[in-house]
């Protein structure tokens, strides 16, 4: 049969019954890391959606990766507490597979934050120092990083080995590394942010190695059975920064070390890209990605109609769309997109009245 969006799909040791993802969206409405009851509605929703896999928001491996004091951790017990109790909730009212976007802020922490609370944070504790690859600030408003050492990369590296054994134990089915949208593993990748002089920096090899270290620690540190992938942005939308050609060498190498899909985005690294938006802008980017590889390639990026979804999954540009707008502004996207492209429906049994094949559709 040929695929579609409908189709099943198996990633490493799990199956999924379709090839819609909920995407990771960022609601930094934790506090102190901890999800909140606004998680269990904001991921419960989509649980009953008829996605497949829905994914948790970018989440801290330390203290210090945090982003800013709303940003979801797991890092400590209570963080791991607390998302065991949304995972068990999602996996108890829907069917849908839990996935979470493991990640550290790099440069880019506290950026867009006034300035006042800024200093009040910075005066807080260490774990609000900012760190990257160079000492490179975002911009001219922003905290100017500290360059990490290589001890400082070991840390950080096993950070995310222990975040990977807490997924595990708080009943997530996959992870996937924050790789993309300038953010730390980005920042080294791109030769915009990373114009180190050591081994991890200046060549093309070298601007891959910590990326491809924190891969194969995490490997080792989460079950073989689970799923492990990576999002990367495919070019900075920069002359002279990180783009296609480098994404398809880090993808060849990723395929090498057991990785199981690439979220394929792009952009996000410096506030002066030009990004040529439109729908299924990004698309592309994830087509030239499976097709030199045989990693299983996600798409995102104003996906936002049915047939256009299914389309991507019949052509073989993807084999997994993504979606996070679409999916805020109508939570039952897929029901919807089943009933529009003659499939089934995954609606939970709870809610089957409400399909339109069955007589009181009309409100009985």
């Amino acid at each position: 049969m040929t695929d579609h969006l409908f189709s099943p799909i198996r990633l490493g040791g799990l199956e999924l019954a379709n090839r819609i993802v909920v995407s990771p969206m960022a609601q930094q409405s934790s506090v102190d890391g901890n999800a909140q009851d606004w998680h269990l509605m904001h991921l419960g929703q989509f649980a009953v959606s008829g996605a497949a896999l829905v994914m948790v928001e970018g989440t801290s491996v330390s203290k210090q990766a945090r982003g800013g004091p709303g940003s979801m951790g797991l890092y400590s017990d209570d963080n791991q507490a607390a998302l065991g109790r949304v995972v068990s909730f999602c996996k108890t009212a829907g069917d849908a597979a839990m996935g979470i976007q493991m990640g550290h802020s790099g440069r880019k922490k506290m950026v867009g934050m006034p300035q006042e609370l800024r200093e009040k944070l910075m005066a807080s504790g260490p774990e609000w120092d900012v760190v990257a690859p160079s000492a490179i600030a975002w911009d001219n408003q922003a905290v100017l990083p500290r360059a990490l050492d290589e001890a400082g990369m070991a840390e950080i590296k096993e950070t995310f080995a222990q975040a990977a054994i807490r997924a595990d134990t708080a009943g997530f089915d996959l992870i996937e590394i924050q790789g993309a949208h300038g953010y730390l593993v980005h920042e080294f990748l791109s030769p915009l942010t990373n114009q180190r002089d050591d081994g991890y920096g200046g060549s093309l090899e070298n601007r891959m190695r910590f990326p491809l270290e924190l891969f194969e620690t995490m490997r080792t540190a989460w079950p073989a059975s689970k799923p492990l992938g990576i999002r990367l942005s495919a070019t900075d939308w920069i002359e002279g920064g990180w783009d296609l050609e480098g994404t398809l060498a880090l993808a060849k190498e990723l395929e090498k070390r057991g990785c199981d899909f690439i979220d394929a985005s792009t952009g996000g690294l410096d506030p002066s890209q030009v990004i040529q938006v439109g729908p299924g802008y990004q698309v592309e980017f994830a087509a030239e990605i499976r097709r030199q590889t045989n990693i299983t390639v996600i798409s995102v990026g104003l996906i936002n109609e049915p047939a256009q979804a299914d389309q991507i999954i019949r052509s073989g540009q993807a084999d997994m769309v993504a979606l996070g707008r679409a999916m805020l502004f109508n939570p039952r996207w897929p029901w919807h997109a089943a009933v529009e492209l003659g499939h089934k429906a995954p609606a939970p049994k709870k809610y089957a009245r409400a399909h339109p094949a069955m007589g009181d559709w009309a409100g009985g």
